[in-house]
């Protein structure tokens, strides 16, 4: 507080005691006590009126954030919806897939194409493959022409 010792207060009662009188002294420590009571009074109400201004003008910096978000977020709110824009980008998929697709048609106008488009690949006879240039035996697809025997074993 005002840092004072022991004996600086006993000093200064001693003091007091000779320059007030025995008489007076006690009436002159309650005015002293009240003085002090409604300085410190004073000093807690002014304490307390800085730290809520102090608190106040935090606050109003915070609510102009908060508002601010709150704008921001309400003004886009309609531009932003994730689930009407995935079902948008769905529909977009699909139908550019349905757009690829060719027309259903059916057997026979299919059988004709393929018969038009392959008419002039055919027209000139091929020779058949040599017997011996057959691939391996299906029984044996591990086997090739090079390992396998020409001729079985005799049986003993």
């Amino acid at each position: 507080m005002l840092d004072m010792s022991w004996g600086e207060v006993m000093l200064i009662g001693g003091v007091a005691l000779i320059v007030i009188g025995p008489k007076d002294l006690p009436k002159a420590l309650r005015t002293v006590g009240q003085i002090t009571g409604k300085l410190r009074r004073m000093a807690g109400e002014f304490q307390m009126q800085f730290n809520e201004a102090i608190r106040e003008a935090e606050l109003d910096e915070v609510r102009r954030e908060v508002d601010g978000i709150k704008r921001s977020v309400s003004s886009g709110a309609p531009s932003f919806n994730p689930v009407q824009t995935i079902r948008d980008e769905l529909k977009g998929a699909v139908e550019a897939q349905e757009a690829q697709k060719p027309s259903p048609q059916t057997l026979a106008d299919a059988t004709a194409q393929l018969r038009a488009e392959t008419a002039g690949s055919y027209d000139v006879p091929r020779p058949a493959a040599a017997p011996s240039a057959a691939l391996p035996s299906a029984a044996d697809p591990l086997a090739s022409p090079a390992t396998a025997p020409a001729q079985p074993a005799p049986n003993p």
